[in-house]
């Protein structure tokens, strides 16, 4: 039977889009369904600034009548400009096990690139390095974290027959927590405070949070400017971020380092893991899901690393040893047994050299391609 494409232009079109990996994945024990409503809100155009500099594009495909495969083609002229580059992002790439439906889902995207004058198809990516990238290679029996998803093992060789080549790897690691703060990190951090003239913010409420907003993002901007593909975010984007997380986390979770001028200088962000949660609820908030993501924000023994950043003129200067003094204190408060690390590149030392002396496992890895046109 003949496979066949179809542009997603109605919202209902949009609605099976972002359903269809509930099906395809339903006897998966890792898969985390997304709240539909969320990922409806991202692929609009009226709802998501990232499209005041992206275009995007949106297609299923579809054999003997059944959806068997979607795509998203984003064009980022932001991240384009900013990097003097010619690529295609592509993303919310999930399909059955054929080759022809995968192999006709990229041809829209190409064939779009092309016409756009893309050199390469770059993904699988989103709008920002807020959405969820990359294609799992290993670690497919473990959960999915925040940026993370989940997919079959066979995405990957299909994905090289289709002609597409590793372009990097992100790796995730599982760190247990220790029973108390390592004498090391509290003798650290006592002497950074001094010797740098910084301290923790005062963080006792969600309001007090809002008043670092604009900080905390061009923070990101500043440290992550040379992050793969990270696109410098917008106002605009910084207002959404800031109503998701800086709105919606508790502050125990949040660290912020100031110094004498009452300027940020460095941050950690972990949020409790909502992989169990989004699990039961099936992508759906109401009528009751929202409570079960309630309860895990502030029932959990988990949590997901979201987030670390240090200002440029500060770094190597040990500033995590002040943020994880903070986020330590909130594990042994709450009860936090283990931490999930978010997707970070396979050769990024600096990070990975923070998790030294603690017990940890690698256990994840995702890989990110790209194809010359």
């Amino acid at each position: 039977m003949a496979i066949s494409t179809r542009e997603v232009l109605t919202l209902n079109e949009l609605k099976d889009f972002v359903r269809f990996p509930d099906r395809l994945y339903k006897n998966s024990k890792n898969y985390v369904p997304s709240i539909h409503r969320n990922q409806i809100i991202t692929l609009s155009k009226d709802k998501n600034p990232a499209f005041e500099h992206c275009e995007a594009r949106y297609w299923l495909a579809i054999k003997n009548g059944e959806i068997v495969g979607r795509i998203a083609a984003i064009l980022n002229h932001r991240y384009n400009e900013e990097r003097n580059t010619r690529l295609m992002r592509f993303g919310w790439l999930d399909f059955v096990q054929d080759q022809l439906v995968l192999e006709a889902l990229l041809k829209n995207v190409e064939d779009w690139a092309r016409e756009k004058g893309m050199e390469q198809l770059h993904g699988p990516l989103g709008f920002s390095s807020f959405d969820a990238s990359g294609v799992l290679v290993e670690g497919f029996e473990e959960l999915p974290t925040s940026f993370g998803r989940y997919n079959f093992p066979y995405y990957d060789t299909m994905l090289k027959e289709a002609g597409f080549e590793k372009d990097v790897d992100w790796v995730e690691y599982n760190i247990k927590v220790p029973g108390g703060l390592p004498e090391k990190l509290i003798k650290a951090a006592e002497l950074i405070k001094t010797r740098y003239q910084v301290r923790h913010a005062d963080l006792k409420s969600n309001k007090d949070m809002q008043k670092y907003a604009e900080q905390f993002f061009s923070l990101l901007n500043e440290s992550y400017s040379d992050l793969y593909a990270f696109s410098t975010l917008t106002a605009a984007q910084k207002k959404k971020l800031a109503d998701v997380y800086l709105k919606k986390v508790h502050p125990d979770y949040m660290a912020i380092v100031l110094n004498n001028a009452g300027e940020m200088v460095a941050l950690g962000l972990v949020i409790p893991s909502l992989a169990k949660a989004l699990q039961k609820i099936r992508g759906r908030l109401f009528p009751f899901g929202f409570i079960r993501i309630l309860w895990a924000l502030q029932f959990n023994d988990t949590v997901d690393m979201l987030l670390i950043a240090v200002r440029p003129d500060y770094q190597n200067k040990g500033m995590h040893a002040l943020i994880f003094e903070k986020i330590f204190a909130t594990f042994k408060r709450r009860g936090i047994k283990q931490v999930e690390t978010t997707r970070e590149l396979e050769n990024n030392q600096k990070v990975q050299q923070l998790w030294a002396g603690y017990e940890t496992r690698l256990h994840k890895r995702a890989r990110c391609y790209i194809k010359s046109l």
